[in-house]
């Protein structure tokens, strides 16, 4: 498998309540919407639409490379920098997902990189939420929640910084769509976990979910490390913990929630081409996961075609599997009702 794209999607899948745990704002943008702002600031590098898709979305040949994977948000990157793009594009983004029956959507986001044009912080932060807010007008069936990133790559100063802005956008100090989570993404090597304690402490204590990247390009040992030395409520990827049956035991014993991106996976390279994908053993194991995009217009996929990619390799018997699957999802979101129970 290279990507979910090429699957038809069965009726049944589409009809499906999904819940969506991770799927990131800069990689999941439509083509379409992109392309139009980029051409409204006369940014457009190419000339034809055919031409920048081919630069938005990872083609079959790119696919097994991480750094193929990340160069595609190069372009994103130019547009997001101003509030009512960074307000249109998550609009997009929350609509395209109501499409494909999402009804709990977390969408995560790394507001440092968004604020080169002279946003603060908090402006990048609020024009995503306030993009999710306008779904939810005309929407208000469709439950949504922002989780923050702190990149590896910026430190853990940075972090540390970035989970104190995040409480105060979070969502229970506000009655509408608020931050809910915390999270370190970029490169894992070189950058382990138990650096960035301080930030996860402060996050915690902030009331905040967290997850963290682990698995995806490192070995266990820094998914133990997300688990010992941060608390990561969620692992997001994952993959490497196949490689640890004691890691697989402590993930189910715990009910650590693993957010599986199989197209993603096997387009970076995290799982190999012909190999079985990991999010059948930890269905094995008893370890609760997450059906994700990861980035839908990177890797040309949705949730329906998630879904249509896991219901045929489980077989014909698979559909309650991924009902349940959602169901787990929905009980692990970050995301509370009005209440303080989870969303949905």
């Amino acid at each position: 498998m290279t990507g979910a794209h090429r699957l038809d999607v069965p009726d049944d899948v589409r009809n499906l309540s999904k819940v969506e745990l991770h799927q990131h704002v800069d990689g999941s943008i439509p083509a379409t919407v992109l392309w139009d702002m980029l051409r409204r600031h006369a940014l457009n590098p190419v000339e034809s639409f055919e031409e920048m898709s081919r630069r938005l979305e990872l083609q079959d040949e790119e696919a097994g490379s991480l750094l193929a994977y990340l160069d595609k948000f190069h372009y994103p990157l130019w547009i997001t920098q101003f509030y009512e793009n960074i307000q249109a594009v998550s609009e997009a983004i929350v609509r395209d997902a109501l499409s494909h029956n999402v009804e709990v959507l977390e969408l995560r986001y790394s507001p440092v990189i968004h604020t080169y044009g002279g946003l603060t912080v908090r402006q990048a932060i609020r024009a995503v939420l306030s993009g999710c807010n306008r779904v939810r007008d005309d929407h208000p069936q469709i439950s949504c929640g922002l989780t923050l990133i702190a990149m590896r790559q910026h430190g853990p100063h940075i972090a540390k910084i970035l989970a104190r802005q995040a409480i105060g956008e979070s969502q229970h100090l506000h009655e509408r769509t608020g931050v809910v989570g915390f999270d370190i993404a970029g490169p894992e090597r070189g950058n382990p976990p138990t650096l960035f304690g301080e930030a996860f402490a402060v996050a915690r204590a902030g009331r905040l979910g967290l997850t963290v990247h682990a698995g995806e390009d490192a070995e266990p040992d820094y998914v133990w490390q997300a688990i010992d030395d941060l608390g990561a409520d969620r692992i997001g990827h994952g993959c490497a913990a196949v490689k640890d049956v004691e890691l697989l035991r402590r993930l189910a014993r715990d009910r650590i929630l693993v957010e599986c991106c199989p197209t993603s996976n096997y387009q970076t390279g995290a799982t190999k081409p012909g190999e079985r994908h990991p999010i059948f053993t930890f269905l094995e194991h008893g370890i609760p996961v997450a059906l994700c995009t990861d980035n839908t217009t990177v890797s040309r996929t949705d949730q329906d075609r998630e879904a249509a990619w896991l219901l045929r390799e489980l077989g014909p018997d698979g559909l309650a599997t991924i009902e349940q699957i959602h169901s787990t999802a929905r009980a692990h979101t970050f995301i509370e009702a009005v209440d303080g129970t989870p969303s949905g």
